[in-house]
This record gives structure tokens, sequence and C-alpha cells, in this order.
């Protein structure tokens, strides 16, 4: 399939496709259009090549014309006048550099690419919620479905009220007719009434008839308005939750958007119909109105619905971080930290209009101890609709910092619960107020709590203390979490610790990774289902070298210096060495694999199996490479050129096959530069810095008792 048919099929990667086609650089409509030809075009040569870009360029706009013919044939004036724009912007922009844009459009191309690798990689981690989106969309099909029902019914209403409207108007013509006649005809007179009083009934029963519809149809936006707050809203935040802490779960909030938005819609209509009632009795009042007793209840339902709807739709759309991203919810003072609010019922009247405001712990628990913050910087911003690229009504602020107040905690204190500095947590408040058609309300949001540090060495217990806290916690507003932290299920734990592989990497952790990781933390066991993680041991027993810091070295490591050899799974990672062991000791002579150390925090090492004189294999280890030595040299460049000194101090590289059976070449290849043996200028570095070469007795051979690596680098 083309790439940009499989773009255009894509579910959750159209936002992205919107967001890079947001400019006039490369319209969507020409990409569009013209998608077959140009995805058969050299654009990657034509960027050095001016004669070919010239050509590619005239081509272009021989298609252009083409597709305005087409238009003129179809009467589509509007794609007529967009076609001829574009072919004029190319015309003035390009054609004296027709290279630029050859380099433009393979630039889109890149980036198409990049989305769809980005949606494959996510279907390779559907199995983390696979079982749930059946669910997921059949509810919101449920939803949609429900929604266009209230849409007829309001139209239903609509209509019922405009005859409403013309059956009093008809009742009150006749009654004034009737008052304004002098009728001395008894008869005449009596069937004069009887035809009033017939209207009048009529009149009357249709105002019921109409009261008892308009509760039904509050019936309905009550059921709706639950279904959006206390279903959709609270999923969709459970996924931002824990999307904080690296799950691919979509965020989007378009479509809840498009489904407050309806509702409120529908209600501001509802209110109308009340006004309209109140309407027809001051223009025409009888005894035992209906309208009179029953509308002050329902009129007082409906803005009580259209509150509640308004107060759950102001929502913190972006949760606080730091530039550059280090992971959410972890600040720290005097630095700047960015967050965006939305409000989820869109009315273009109130763009601009409603100022939000921000503030910190306003209702801060009297804990001992317990640190108090003020924010600085813009703390009040207006709801718009241009810092969205969705247009959505947004409040984006970029620039805001904490400063610690140096006042203590007045008034009483809880004085049995301690809580460390990263065991503190923050709830950021936005207040604004909802102004439309008469209506008014206040409406506030709050983040999820945040971890409030004062400098770097503080920065990796926050982020546990985040990902523990979005992990387990149901209640994003429970400061006060840490003062009885719960235990982790192994399931959910293992999940989460996938999920910040796949978030930093795009490779998630598998099955026989998670197996290796719940040995360490658990120990030998046939089933791992029933076992839990405490906070305490995954964060704060035997420091430094708590679980954690252990996991969070490695992670760093990978995306820092070995990102493409584990996204490619070259690296086997999570690997105990007993497991290690016996997986070699089936191989052929020069087999070799890649893992994590258990000791070293931060250092991954490399294994491989030789054959004794006796025929017995013999698994040998280096010493753990760290940060320190892959800044200096690529990993894949150390595999390259390892060597060993035999007998008769001969060099060798005793790594050949990749576990199980990969040449090393063909596996690693593609990363090595492009000099080889003496050339290259990691051998040289290592010839006159760091020599990867040793003598038999430095080796470390697990196979005959050692336990403990000491092939120096």
């Amino acid at each position: 399939m083309a790439q940009w048919e499989r773009l255009r099929n894509l579910c959750d990667g159209k936002q992205q496709l919107h967001e890079l086609y947001d400019s006039d650089a490369f319209p969507m409509d020409v990409r569009h259009y013209l998608s077959a030809w140009i995805e058969k075009q050299e654009w990657q040569r034509a960027a050095r090549d001016h004669a070919l870009a010239m050509v590619l360029f005239q081509i272009l706009l021989e298609n252009l014309d083409i597709q305005h013919s087409r238009f003129v044939q179809e009467e589509s004036f509007l794609l007529q006048h967009n076609i001829r724009r574009y072919k004029q912007n190319f015309q003035e922009k390009y054609q004296d550099d027709p290279c630029a844009l050859a380099s433009t459009i393979q630039c889109y191309l890149n980036k198409e690419k990049e989305i769809l690798d980005d949606e494959e990689m996510s279907g390779k981690v559907q199995h983390l919620r696979v079982e749930q989106e059946p669910m997921d969309m059949s509810s919101q099909q449920d939803l949609d479905r429900k929604i266009t029902s209230l849409r007829n019914e309001m139209q239903r209403m609509e209509h019922t009220m405009i005859c409403l409207e013309e059956q009093q108007d008809e009742f009150d013509f006749k009654y004034q007719i009737h008052k304004l006649e002098a009728v001395a005809d008894e008869a005449l007179k009596k069937d004069q009434v009887k035809v009033l009083q017939q209207l009048l009934t009529k009149l009357n029963n249709n105002k019921k008839s109409t009261l008892s519809e308009l509760k039904k149809l509050l019936d309905r936006i009550e059921e709706l308005i639950s279904l959006l707050v206390n279903r959709e809203l609270t999923d969709w935040q459970r996924r931002q939750q824990k999307s904080c802490i690296g799950a691919p779960d979509s965020i989007c909030l378009d479509q809840l958007e498009k489904w407050f938005t309806c509702v409120a819609v529908c209600l501001f209509q509802v209110r109308e119909f009340f006004s309209k009632l109140e309407e027809l009795v001051e223009k025409v009042s009888y005894d035992n109105e209906p309208v009179k007793v029953q509308k002050p209840a329902l009129e007082r339902r409906a803005d009580q619905l259209l509150k509640d709807l308004l107060q759950s739709s102001f929502v913190v759309e972006s949760q606080p971080s730091m530039p550059p991203a280090k992971g959410p919810l972890v600040l720290r003072t005097n630095l700047q930290f960015s967050v965006k609010t939305r409000l989820l019922v869109k009315f273009p009247e109130l763009n601009h209009s409603m100022k939000v405001d921000v503030s910190m712990d306003r209702e801060a628990p009297r804990v001992k101890g317990y640190r108090r913050f003020n924010v600085l910087g813009s703390t009040s911003k207006a709801l718009n609709m241009a810092e969205s690229h969705s247009g959505g009504m947004v409040a984006d602020f970029r620039h805001l910092t904490l400063k610690e107040q140096k006042s203590g905690v007045s008034g009483k204190v809880i004085s049995d619960i301690s809580l460390s500095v990263t065991e503190e947590l923050h709830l950021i408040y936005f207040n604004t107020v909802f102004e439309l058609k008469g209506f008014s309300v206040e409406l506030q949001a709050s983040s999820l709590p945040v971890v409030i540090i004062s400098n770097s060495s503080q920065q990796q217990s926050a982020g546990a203390s985040v990902l523990w806290f979005n992990m387990l916690s149901q209640n994003p507003k429970d400061v006060l979490f840490f003062a009885n932290t719960p235990a982790a299920p192994w399931p959910q734990f293992g999940e989460m610790l996938s999920w910040q592989f796949l978030s930093a990497t795009k490779r998630g952790l598998d099955a026989a990774h998670l197996e290796m990781i719940a040995h360490r933390l658990f120990g030998k066991q046939s089933n791992y289902d029933t076992c839990k993680v405490s906070w305490s041991k995954f964060n704060k027993e035997s420091a430094p070298d708590t679980f954690y810091v252990w996991f969070d070295g490695i992670l760093v490591l990978v995306k820092t210096f070995l990102e493409d050899l584990w996204r490619e799974g070259l690296i086997m990672g999570f690997v105990s060495k007993g497991k290690e062991k016996s997986l070699l000791k089936k191989q052929q002579r020069g087999t070799f694999l890649l893992r994590f150390s258990e000791s070293v925090i931060g250092g991954i090492t490399f294994s491989w199996v030789e054959i004794t004189i006796t025929g017995e294999p013999d698994v040998k280890t280096v010493q753990p490479f760290t940060k320190v030595d892959l800044s200096q040299i690529p990993f894949h460049e150390i595999i390259r050129n390892f060597q060993i000194l035999e007998a008769d101090n001969v060099p060798e590289n005793p790594l050949l096959y990749l576990y199980p059976n990969t040449p090393k070449d063909e596996a690693f290849g593609k990363y090595y530069t492009e000099k080889t043996g003496a050339d290259s200028p990691y051998l040289k570095y290592i010839k006159t810095k760091l020599m990867f070469v040793s003598k038999e007795s430095k080796w470390t051979s697990r196979s005959s008792g050692s336990t403990s690596g000491d092939l120096s680098p």
C-alpha cells in the first residue's frame, strides 16, 4: 500500500498528520492529489541535483494544471481556487531554487515515515491494552448514537415549541376577537365559548405534554452527562495518569470536547425553551397554568446539569513539566515549567474572554515540615483557540516557576506523619469563570500531584515517587498518598517497568525480561502473579543501591548510548548470570550475548562461550561497561574490536556470533564506521588510550566456579 494511503488509514496518527501539514510549505491538498506521482520521484537526489530538481519542479506545476482542469470540469470552485493559489506560491518561492522544494518534499516524506513507524511500534504493544479496546470502541459508538439521538430530540422539541407558540397565538387571536365582538345570539355565544374552551384545553394539554417531554429530555441529558463525566472523562484521566509514567494510551481530548460541547449546546437550548415558555405565559395567562407550576423546578434542574457539566469540563490537558523533558510532574524550584489547561466546552464567542489564574496548595495538609510554595511568572492567562493544534480552548502556561515560602505551618499539625521531600505531593490549581447567555459558574481544575525538588540530586527519587503514585493511586488529589503507601502487585508493577523502556526507546520489556526482574525481586518462584513489591523495596531500602536506582541506571544507559541496539533486539539485557550460562553452554564457540549488570549501576557486559581442551564449554565475561566507557567508544565498536591474548600473546576477537547464531558483523555491521581494520578511528583510539585486551588469567570463567568478573577494560 502506498505511504499516503497507509497514513490516511491511521486512527491514532491522524492528529500528527494534521500537525505536520499545518502550514503552506507543502499543502496537504497537493500531497493528496499528487500522492502517487510524488512517492515515485527521487527527491533526495533532486535536493542535490539542480537539473533534476528543475525537471521535477516543472512536472509538478504541470500536474497542478491538470488537477485544476479536473476541478473545473467538476465545478469544484473552492478546490480550483486552492490549486491555483498553491501553484502561484510554488512559482514565487521555488522558481529560482527548485532544490529547496525537493528538500522540503523529502523532509515531509521522512516525517510521514516516522509517523508510520511510531504507529507500527505502537501496534506491537497492543497486548498491553488489546482486551479493553473492543469495549472502548463499543462504548464510544454507543455514546455517539446517544448524542445523535439527543440532537434529533432537540430538533423535535424545537418544532414542538414552534407549534405550541402557533397554537397559543391562534387561541389568543380568537379570544381577542370574541371579546371585541358583541354577539347577541346566546346560542352562538355559547358555541364560541365552547370552541375557545376546547382550544384552551388542547393548549393546556400540549403544554403539559411539552413539559413532560422536557423532563424526559433532561433525563436523557443527565444520563449522557453521567456517562461523559463518570465514565469517559474518568477513563481519560486514568489514561493521562498512566501516560505520565510511559503508558502508550491515547490522551487526545478532541472527541471528549465534541461530546461535552454538544451536550452543553443542548442544555443552553433547553434554557431557551424555558425562556420561550415564560414568554408564552406572559402573553396568555389562565388558571392552573402548568408552566407556572412545573417550569421552575425543571429550570433549576437544567441549570444544575449545566453547572455540573461545565465544572467537569475544565481539565489540565498537559501536566506540569520542566524543559528539557525529564518526565512530567517533577518540578524544581526556580526553574521554569509549563502546563496547559483546556475547556472541553468550546464556544468560539468565549475566545480570549475567560481568564485562568494559577495558585498552589489551596488546601495543603497540615503535616509537620510540609513545605509551601508560591507560583511566580505569568499566572493569569486567557483561554484561547490559537494555542491549540485542534482549535480547542486552552491556556498554555509556559514560563511558571516555584519559590518556597519561608513561613512555617500555622495551626495544628498531624505529628505522626513523616514524609521525605520527594514524598511530598503538591497540587497546582487553575481557576476561571464561565459566563455566557446569562449563565455564570466558577470553574476549577487541578494538576496531578507534583513532586518539588530543590537540586538535581533529588531528581531520581522524585521520579520514583511519580511512578509509584500514578501506578497505584485512584485518587488524583491524594497528597498524603505516601503517608500509608500501598504495595504494587507484580503484574501491574511489571507493566509499569515495561512502559519506561517503551516510552524511552519504543521497545518495551518482554516476558523473559520481566521474569528475570521478578527473580531478582522475589527469588525463584513458579508464578509471580501473587507477589507484591513494597514502596521501600522499590526506592528506599539499602540506598543508594535500591531497585529503582539500578533499573533507572540501565534505562538511562540504554536511552543515552544503546537505543538502536536495544530497539533492534540485539541486547538480551535482563538475563541472570545463571540463565546466561545455561543459554551459552548449548551454543557453538564464539557465541556471545549482551546483558545488563546485576551489580554495577548502569552497566552492560557481554559473555561468550569458549571450548576447553577437554571439549567442555566455558563461559567467560568481561567487567561491565558504564557511561564513562561508552561516552568514549560506542558499544558496537567495542564489540567489533574487542581482543584477548591467547597463550602465545596473539590477539584474537572471541566474539563471533550474537546469540543464538547471528554472525557478529551481520548483527552490528550497519552501525560500524566506514573505516575498518587499522584505519578505524576507534581501533586507533583503543591502541593508544584504552585497550580491551587481556591475558587468559584475567578472564572471568563462570564455568570454573568464579562469580565475579574482573576482565578489566
